[in-house]
């Protein structure tokens, strides 16, 4: 229970961070796409812990294997099941966690769950699960570029109280990943860069937000009351590891605004209806209108700090503990990864439930994922590709 997640693109993880592997299960996803690992590496690359000095030093590759659903190098329709094994757990460093729960760690709670709990490495609380999101993500965003010419685009915008206001219009993968912090801003990326390396020597850990655009999402995807798109984007994103806020267009910003100022007005643009401003992000009544989907996910300071706090043991005595081993002194960095994994989930989940709800309608979806479609749509390389 909880380990699935999506309607027709439906996606299960399994594994724990200091087992033999971790994967996910993919069912839903359309035939004959072609895919093989090359599609899925490069998003766990940049998900991967010691990719710099800013995150945890444990060395996994995290390279990813094809064991099902794909078939001389195109999807079958079938499942899709992909295997990350682990490589090197540390699992001496919990040793102190098998006794104690570590302040505002799931360690309490997952007793209290399930009277048993796989303290190594946290287990499956762990981050490491989410290479599996990550990695069933690349898959969802390759059938959104190819059959829908959908982009997401995803960036560090604050880091403890060093901020950035990026256009989200221009924002590229190149320009966010040319620091290791993962902001666009180069000046406020080594404001940031700053923050986390003097945290890390106190022993301590920043939170911060990553802001996320969806571009080229047609009018129409979403539904209705209980499963809004907004509130699937909002699910997925808080089901992140140290998420702790989410909000969409103006969010919270918003509510200082009067009615009048914070509508967005509609206009023709040629054939096509727009809105003047984006306050709604990209989504009102739950369907997206044809603009960006933009939106911001808060996460808290990492948990694991190394200096010494109060806890109780799990047989309910006083105890203090202090982190032990390599921790993320700051989340960030890795977490845009996480979630444009999550939001290409859920825009391909809704994309899907839009085809089968409205097939081929020319003003819907605008593409029918259909075996000759493939490629008619540029790919990540602006070439064109066909079957």
């Amino acid at each position: 229970m909880g380990n699935s997640f999506g309607t027709i693109f439906r996606v299960t993880t399994w594994g724990e961070s200091h087992g033999r592997a971790i994967g996910a299960v993919i069912d839903g996803c359309p035939s004959l796409l072609p895919l093989d690992e090359t599609d899925i590496q490069p998003d766990l690359d940049r998900r991967a812990p010691g990719q710099s000095h800013l995150v945890t030093q444990r060395k996994e590759s995290d390279t990813v294997q094809i064991l099902s659903g794909v078939f001389e190098g195109q999807t079958l329709g079938t499942p899709i099941s992909l295997l990350i094994p682990n490589e090197d757990q540390r699992s001496g460093d919990y040793r102190e966690v098998e006794l104690k729960y570590r302040p505002s760690h799931a360690d309490y709670t997952y007793d209290a769950k399930y009277g048993i709990r796989d303290w190594r490495g946290g287990g499956r609380t762990s981050a490491r699960e989410t290479a599996a999101r990550v990695a069933a993500g690349a898959v969802a965003r390759k059938v959104l570029v190819r059959g829908y010419g959908v982009e997401i685009v995803a960036w560090v915008s604050a880091v403890h109280t060093h901020q950035v206001e990026c256009d989200p219009r221009t924002v590229t993968r190149e320009l966010v990943d040319q620091t290791p912090v993962r902001c666009p801003d180069l000046g406020v990326a080594a404001e940031m860069i700053s923050a986390i390396e003097q945290a890390r020597k106190n022993g301590d850990s920043l939170g911060g937000v990553v802001t996320c655009v969806v571009r080229g999402c047609p009018p129409g995807w979403g539904q209705p009351v209980f499963d809004r798109l907004e509130a699937d984007l909002a699910r997925a994103m808080l089901s992140l590891p140290a998420t702790k806020g989410f909000e969409i267009g103006s969010g919270f910003g918003g509510t200082e605004l009067s009615g009048l100022a914070h509508n967005d007005p509609f206009y023709m643009d040629g054939a096509r209806v727009r809105t003047r401003t984006n306050r709604s992000g990209g989504v009102q009544g739950g369907i997206t209108n044809g603009e960006d989907v933009l939106f911001r996910v808060a996460f808290k300071p990492t948990a694991t700090v190394m200096r010494e706090q109060e806890t109780v043991t799990r047989t309910h005595e006083a105890s203090t503990i202090a982190g032990r081993g390599r921790h993320d002194p700051c989340v960030l960095p890795r977490a845009v990864a996480l979630v444009e994994a999550m939001a290409a989930l859920v825009m391909v989940d809704h994309a899907l439930r839009h085809e089968a709800t409205r097939p081929g309608h020319p003003e819907g979806a605008g593409y029918s994922v259909r075996p000759d479609h493939w490629g008619v749509v540029s790919d990540d390389d602006g070439e064109r590709h066909g079957l």
